[in-house]
């Protein structure tokens, strides 16, 4: 699990869990990042830690020690 900007997850929702648990989950990121929903293909922009597909309502989650990357994007699941 999460310790640190060292620690590393298994899964999206591990990151959802924890930006929830520490309150970052509706907190808007520094730049937001361009992401394709990983179910529906669809384009989108994430603003926040936890963002949610328009399209489909993938749910994916970004810590903010890792917010300035897509590819540390993780998706947790349809309405997660």
């Amino acid at each position: 699990m999460h310790e640190g900007c060292s620690g590393s997850f298994d899964n999206g929702k591990q990151v959802v869990d924890k930006i929830r648990m520490m309150g970052f989950s509706a907190q808007y990121m520094p730049v937001p990042l361009n992401i394709t929903c990983v179910d529906c293909g669809d384009d989108f922009e994430m603003e926040k830690f936890e963002g949610k597909c328009p399209k489909c309502d993938m749910v994916y989650g970004v810590t903010p020690c890792h917010a300035f990357d897509p590819d540390n994007v993780m998706a947790a699941g349809k309405d997660y």
